[in-house]
């Protein structure tokens, strides 16, 4: 079930094109097999409860983390943009895409992550596309994780400036990479504030002092992390109290804030370069109104019910404990994303496959989402999630598990 990183002979390739496209077959047997866990199409809103192919599930596949997206006050925003300003903007930003509701929500937005201004982009993968290729030139470095977000390595790709890797979380391997780096270049540090497979935090404490140390910048794509941690639901910067040394924040709105879209923030210089330099902000067609409304919305939300994140928890604990009681590995997960570890794929398949029919709805991650020996079901919460409902998916989860021969001692 490896989608990516298929090499067809050098033969084939020379002689067509699209002779590789035939060699992607394992998508295919998982398909004849009954195990294909992708593209699975919902027949009801994506809340704690779904339906599929006409039948009632439990939900443990969204990252509709605060369940904003069934909320009628999100709905009502979204139908009133529509009404107001129509389905579309019909052009980018820079030209005749910019609405009132855009700039009221950057201001919004600025204001809430405590940072001088924001920009808003048209998805969260356009935000760090836009971001990392506009501020990264040839003088300068780029320092990453090995497991940010693939819209941060195209962003990279995109950039001209060289790019260098550390281990995972590993901050004695991020000193190393920084020691290499020539002091005359600006360097610019990027980790995901939660690792969006299995669930783990960034160590924010540690990169702030390296990037104080090395005269770096740190960058934090929080799209995991918001409204989920800190006191305010900032995100991990906040809950480790860094929010004012995270030089640049980005997140998405297709998570917490129940919508699609993205945004930046940070100092007003930065952000006015980003919004003139940006080319997937420029050649880009505008975030239409009814998601904006829904955005700024869920905001409102957000910031006025702190009872949905405390729920969040609480549920996020009873599976951790849950899962651990049944011996399911969990790895080093600190959020409301917890991975079950399985690490052959084609095992995967057929656990995914289990919880299917057993009416639980789970995320399938193979390579190059996470290690090829490390195949694992990711699972997340909503703070709308019920107790029967768990108690449920437990059950299914410790069937099928004990059942395929997957649980620990």
């Amino acid at each position: 079930m490896v989608f990516v990183g298929l090499t067809p002979t050098k033969r084939n390739y020379m002689a067509d094109l699209f002779a590789k496209c035939a060699l992607l077959t394992k998508p295919r047997q998982a398909e004849a097999m009954g195990c294909y866990p992708f593209f699975v199409p919902l027949e009801s809103e994506a809340g704690p409860e779904v339906i599929i192919q006409g039948r009632k599930m439990v939900m443990l596949g969204s990252n509709n983390y605060l369940g904003l997206t069934q909320d009628p006050r999100v709905k009502e925003a979204a139908k009133k943009a529509i009404e107001r300003y129509g389905s579309g903007c019909t052009g980018s930003r820079l030209m005749n895409g910019t609405l009132d509701l855009h700039r009221e929500l950057e201001a919004r937005l600025a204001r809430f992550v405590r940072k001088q201004d924001a920009l808003v982009f048209t998805t969260g993968f356009q935000t760090n596309l836009g971001v990392i290729s506009a501020l990264v030139g040839r003088h300068d470095t780029i320092v990453l994780d090995r497991s940010v977000h693939a819209s941060i390595v195209d962003g990279c790709r995109l950039s001209y400036g060289e790019v260098l890797k550390f281990k995972h979380n590993d901050m004695e391997d991020l000193e190393r990479v920084l020691q290499t780096i020539d002091p005359k270049r600006g360097i610019l540090i990027i980790v995901d504030g939660v690792y969006s497979m299995e669930g783990d935090v960034a160590n924010v404490p540690e990169l702030v002092r390296l990037k104080k140390k090395y005269g770096a910048r740190l960058m934090i794509d929080e799209a995991h992390s918001v409204g989920v941690f800190g006191e305010g639901g900032r995100g991990v910067a906040e809950q480790f109290g860094l929010l004012d040394d995270v030089d640049i924040y980005t997140a998405t709105f297709s998570k917490s804030f129940a919508s699609i879209g993205g945004f930046v923030a940070g100092d007003a210089d930065i952000i006015y370069f980003i919004r003139h330099m940006a080319r997937a902000l420029l050649f880009s067609a505008a975030l239409p109104p009814a998601s904006t409304a829904a955005a700024r919305a869920a905001l409102d939300i957000i910031e006025q019910e702190p009872e949905r994140r405390a729920r969040l928890w609480e549920n996020t604990r009873f599976l951790q404990n849950g899962l651990k009681e049944l011996h399911f590995v969990t790895g080093k997960s600190e959020s409301p994303i917890i991975p079950l570890i399985v690490g052959d794929e084609m095992r995967l398949a057929a656990f995914w496959r289990g919880l299917f029919d057993g009416g639980v709805f789970t995320n399938a991650a193979v390579s190059p989402a996470v290690d090829p020996d490390r195949a694992l079901i990711r699972t997340s919460l909503m703070a709308t999630h019920t107790s029967a409902q768990l108690t449920r998916a437990l059950e299914v989860m410790g069937e099928t598990g004990r059942r395929q021969g997957l649980l620990g001692a």
